[in-house]
């Protein structure tokens, strides 16, 4: 095999894993911790981390949680219905419904070295609300701009997938902004600058008969209208990026352009991190992009796990010395992770793009 993992993982990996911490409610226990966003905020480190949480499991059933008009509610069906299909452990199909088989929120903790995380006390949790956050929100990812954090994350009812905005400047008050990007859409990151006086976001539709999981480019006057949109990176053919890419979090700049790490997965669900580089001008035009992945998974806790083969991040902090990139990402749908990158030698495996 001859791709090259070129990350340095922190040797205290996973720095977070379901058992340290504690469920939101009685009856109800965290499966998973997932793809954390992350940002500097008061001189710390910040992770905003979704919690998947499910019903302690029955013999003979499954039982998942709902949220309607703000209440938890559980669903619980017997395994042998023959109107339930549970052959996927996050997504089950019930008299024709899809249901998720957890809940999520979002869940921030902080850090004085970018290791070692803690919940601090005063911040709230943030769940769903609405009813097209009735199945949970998740993935959050944070930008920085016009002095304040905006959190684009992925919003999911029964209506579909779509892409959620909040911002906020203290992490106590939040404004919520409705959906920013309506279904199917997911893996929104805002550019944290505006660039000839408009915002940009990334983000990723997804088609299911004609065309694929590709990553779009958006630009919006205000931030909050968003259109001039753009298909910019595809799949590739018997790559390890072949049936779905999808943006990180928000774009570094380098003297080069505007470098993206994003995610690829191929047929075999197998999810590796790789890289592109956009124009700093007009960032609807790719320049170059990594042949190759940057980031494997072949750690014990990338591989196996709740939804193993998994290496996927929405969050990164560039370190003082304008290289370092330090990656969080959850590893098998379970764990949260870190690792850091050179951003230099990001660069250096970046071939110019001739799609």
């Amino acid at each position: 095999d001859h791709m090259k993992d070129i990350s340095k993982r922190f040797e205290a990996n996973p720095l977070l894993k379901p058992a340290d911490l504690r469920a939101s409610r009685e009856g109800l226990q965290i499966a998973c911790l997932l793809n954390p966003g992350a940002f500097q905020f008061q001189g710390r480190t910040w992770l905003i981390v979704r919690v998947a949480e499910r019903p302690v499991q029955k013999d003979g059933l499954i039982s998942f949680p709902v949220l309607r008009s703000g209440n938890i509610q559980i669903m619980e069906i017997p395994l042998d219905d023959p109107e339930l299909n549970a052959k996927d452990p996050r997504v089950i199909n019930y008299k024709g419904n899809d249901y998720l088989t957890t809940l999520s929120h979002l869940r921030l903790l902080c850090s004085d070295d970018g290791i070692h995380f803690y919940e601090p006390a005063g911040y709230p949790l943030i769940h769903g609300e609405g009813t097209l956050q009735s199945f949970g929100v998740e993935d959050c990812r944070v930008s920085f701009l016009d002095n304040k954090y905006h959190l684009t994350f992925t919003a999911v009812s029964e209506n579909g997938v779509g892409v959620g905005l909040k911002t906020t400047a203290d992490w106590k008050t939040f404004k919520s902004h409705g959906l920013m990007l309506p279904p199917h859409n997911k893996d929104c990151a805002i550019f944290e600058e505006r660039i000839n006086g408009y915002y940009y976001a990334l983000h990723r539709p997804s088609s299911v008969d004609i065309g694929g999981n590709y990553i779009w480019i958006a630009r919006s006057p205000d931030g909050i209208h968003w259109g001039d949109h753009k298909c910019i990176i595809r799949t590739r053919k018997d790559a390890w990026d072949s049936a779905r890419v999808g943006a990180g979090a928000a774009p570094v700049r380098t003297e080069k352009g505007w470098l993206e790490i994003y995610h690829g997965a191929n047929e075999q669900h197998q999810y590796c991190l790789g890289a592109f580089l956009l124009d700093l001008n007009d960032p609807s035009k790719v320049l170059a992009r990594t042949e190759d992945p940057i980031m494997i998974p072949s750690a014990d806790y990338e591989l196996s796990g709740f939804f193993g083969n998994v290496v996927f991040t929405n969050g990164h902090i560039v370190e003082p010395d304008g290289d370092t990139l330090t990656l969080y990402y959850g590893a098998s749908d379970e764990f949260v992770c870190g690792a850091r990158f050179s951003i230099k030698e990001i660069c250096s495996l970046l071939k110019p793009d001739h799609d």
